[in-house]
């Protein structure tokens, strides 16, 4: 992942609602959530979800797949390890110099 890709995930992940939207969708696992009981849970209207999850969508973070006559949102885990490998690529490379 470039910097450029994971200054996007995490500016989307940078708001409270779709922040609140990607750990439910986390913890759900890969069978994902509705779109109806993400908003049931999150208290989150419909219209304001779709924009929250079109911009996690947009980034990569999040898969929206249909579910019979419903939308199911499941988050893609390869990129939420993309990111967390670009956050800790050089991790303890470097020690820490003193002044």
């Amino acid at each position: 992942m470039d910097i450029q890709a994971a200054a996007a995930c995490m500016a989307e992940l940078g708001h409270v609602k779709r922040l609140a939207i990607y750990r439910l969708l986390i913890e759900a696992g890969s069978e994902g959530v509705t779109m109806g009981e993400v908003g049931c849970k999150l208290s989150i209207p419909a219209s304001t979800l779709c924009h929250h999850v079109k911009r996690l969508v947009a980034v990569g973070l999040v898969e929206q797949l249909p579910d019979k006559q419903k939308l199911c949102c499941v988050p893609v885990y390869g990129r939420l390890e993309e990111l967390i490998g670009f956050l800790t690529e050089k991790c303890c490379k470097k020690k820490c110099e003193k002044p």
